[in-house]
C-alpha cells in the first residue's frame, strides 16, 4: 500500500514522454488512470499493457483546445472509477525560434495548448473537486520560464503565464479544497521537439536531450511525490533538471 494507492488520476499528454512515464508509475503504485492525448492508438496500447500488468487503465480521446474533450476526459474517470482525484495537465507543444521569425500561427498554437489547454482543464475538474471536498492539479511547465534564453521566448511567455495561473489560483483556494503543483523539468528525452518547425533549432533540442536529458521516469517520480502527500500538504513548485543544465 502507498500514500497513491486508491486515487483516481487523469492525464493529458498521456501518449509518450513525461505522461506515459506517469501513467505507468502512478499506476504501479495503485492509481487508476485515465489517460487522455489525440493518439488514441498509442493510449489504447497504453492502456492495455497497463491492465495486463495489473494496473487500472483507461483511454479516452483527448485534444486539450476542445473543452469538451477535457469535459469527457473527466466524466471518464467520474464514471468509471467514482471520482477524480488528481488531473496531471501534461499536454504541451514547442514552436521555438527566433521572435523576430515572426511565427505568429505558432506563437498561437503554444498560447492555445500551453496556456488554453489547461485553463480548459481547469474548467472541467475544478467543479468535480469542489464537489468532492478535494483536488488536485499537477501540471508541467518548464525550466524555459526560469532561465530566458534565445528562441525560447514565447515558449518560456506560455509557461509562466501558466505558472502566475496556478500561484493565483491556489491563493483564491486556501480552503483545503484544491492543491496546486507547478512541474518544471529541464532537459528531458520526450517527443518534444518533434513539433519544431525551425530545423536548426529542433536539431539543437534534439543534440541537447541526447546528451544531457533525464528520463522522464525521473519526473513522473517528482510527480508522484505531490501526488502522495496528504491533503494538508502542498507541494507548490519542483524543478527537476539534469545537473549539468546550465
Amino acid at each position: 500500500m502507498t500514500a497513491i494507492d486508491g486515487k483516481v488520476v487523469a492525464i493529458t499528454g498521456a501518449s509518450s514522454g513525461i505522461g506515459e512515464a506517469t501513467a505507468r508509475l502512478l499506476a504501479e503504485r495503485g492509481a487508476a488512470v485515465v489517460l487522455g492525448a489525440r493518439r488514441t492508438q498509442r493510449l489504447d496500447e497504453l492502456a492495455q499493457d497497463i491492465r495486463e500488468r495489473g494496473g487500472r487503465a483507461i483511454g479516452c480521446a483527448t485534444d486539450v483546445l476542445r473543452r469538451q474533450d477535457l469535459e469527457r476526459l473527466v466524466g471518464a474517470a467520474v464514471a468509471e472509477f467514482g471520482r477524480l482525484d488528481v488531473l496531471v495537465g501534461n499536454a504541451g507543444i514547442a514552436k521555438i525560434g527566433p521572435v523576430a521569425d515572426l511565427d505568429v500561427d505558432g506563437w498561437s498554437a503554444m498560447i492555445d495548448v500551453n496556456l488554453r489547454g489547461v485553463l480548459n482543464g481547469i474548467a472541467a475538474a475544478l467543479p468535480v473537486f469542489r464537489r468532492q471536498g478535494h483536488g488536485h492539479l499537477v501540471t508541467t511547465v518548464s525550466t524555459a520560464g526560469l532561465t530566458i534564453t534565445p528562441t525560447m521566448a514565447i515558449y518560456a511567455a506560455t509557461k509562466n503565464a501558466v505558472r502566475t495561473l496556478l500561484e493565483g489560483l491556489r491563493q483564491e483556494s486556501t480552503d483545503g479544497v484544491l492543491r496546486t503543483t507547478a512541474v518544471s523539468p529541464g532537459f528531458v528525452r520526450t517527443e518534444l521537439a518533434g513539433s519544431i518547425d525551425d530545423a536548426q533549432v529542433r536539431e539543437q533540442i534534439v543534440r541537447n536531450m541526447g546528451e544531457i536529458g533525464i528520463a522522464p521516469e525521473a519526473v513522473a517520480r517528482a510527480i508522484a511525490f505531490a501526488v502522495e502527500q496528504p491533503h494538508d500538504v502542498e507541494i507548490g513548485d519542483i524543478t527537476i533538471r539534469p545537473t549539468i543544465q546550465s
